[in-house]
């Protein structure tokens, strides 16, 4: 078990991506200390993560708020001692469009939470993972961030995550002394709710069966398929672990080879 006594806290935990990666942390051993907006889909998730509920333990939290931050982080070190590692699943990116059309209240809106927020919920563990002697910080990036894609436009929310990469530099040089590591990981088209939903929405706009529209996402990869919601959480768990004590300030794509760097 890669994260064996260790403790997780993941932000942003929905039903697609946060949920499996707090899966896999628990399989590998972790509790897990889960963050949301939606009471009701945090309530649903721990359930599923554990029924006795003594590795999960959950709050409403709002990233853009610091107080929500700080309640979250300190629910962990209550439940269960302190924190090893923080994933930042947590992101807002259903503003779509460029610049031509941007409504730029809204980017603020958008880099407040995946910038901003994301640093906060991360300076609200630090406490914590220093008097730990260390520990993970797992970013959740994104590919458009290095390479927009040209099926749909999201100027705000790539260059809220290219500001972040940017951030994480910084991070992993200056919590580097205090052995806490900064990584991200970087998503391409990823099969879950959000990709889902894109397939059929496209399909019934076009009247076309969906596996064609699939078809034209995965002709684009090296292997024949789409990376999945659990693939991304499988290199967030090794990027949390131990195995990864060398690993600092590095951006790895999970993307099935559609772009190669």
């Amino acid at each position: 078990m890669l994260l064996r006594n260790k403790t997780v806290v993941i932000s942003g935990v929905g039903a697609g991506l946060g949920h499996q990666v707090a899966a896999a942390c628990v399989r590998e051993g972790a509790s897990v200390v889960l963050g949301a907006r939606t009471e009701a889909t945090l309530a649903k998730s721990a359930a599923q993560l554990d029924a006795s509920g003594a590795r999960t333990a959950w709050r409403v939290a709002d990233i853009g708020a610091e107080a929500q931050c700080a309640a979250l982080a300190a629910l962990a070190v209550e439940r269960f001692g302190g924190i090893d590692a923080v994933v930042h699943v947590a992101a807002l990116d259903s503003l779509f469009g460029g610049l031509r059309d941007a409504d730029f209240d809204s980017w603020h809106r958008v880099l407040d939470v995946n910038l901003l927020g994301t640093l906060r919920m991360t300076r609200a563990c630090l406490p914590s993972l220093t008097a730990r002697g260390g520990g993970s910080v797992v970013l959740i990036g994104t590919q458009s961030s290095v390479a927009a894609p040209s099926q749909v436009q999201q100027a705000a929310y790539a260059a809220s995550k290219g500001g972040l990469v940017s951030a994480m530099y910084s991070l992993a040089r200056e919590l580097g002394p205090d052995r806490i590591r900064v990584n991200t990981v970087q998503p391409g088209w990823m099969w879950g709710p959000p990709v889902e939903a894109y397939v059929r929405i496209q399909a019934q706009r076009e009247g076309i069966p969906e596996s064609e529209v699939l078809a034209r996402l995965t002709e684009r990869m090296a292997l024949p398929e789409l990376a999945t919601d659990a693939d991304v959480a499988e290199t967030v768990v090794f990027l949390a672990s131990d195995r990864a004590r060398a690993i600092t300030g590095q951006s790895l794509l999970v993307n099935a080879g559609e772009l190669m760097r």
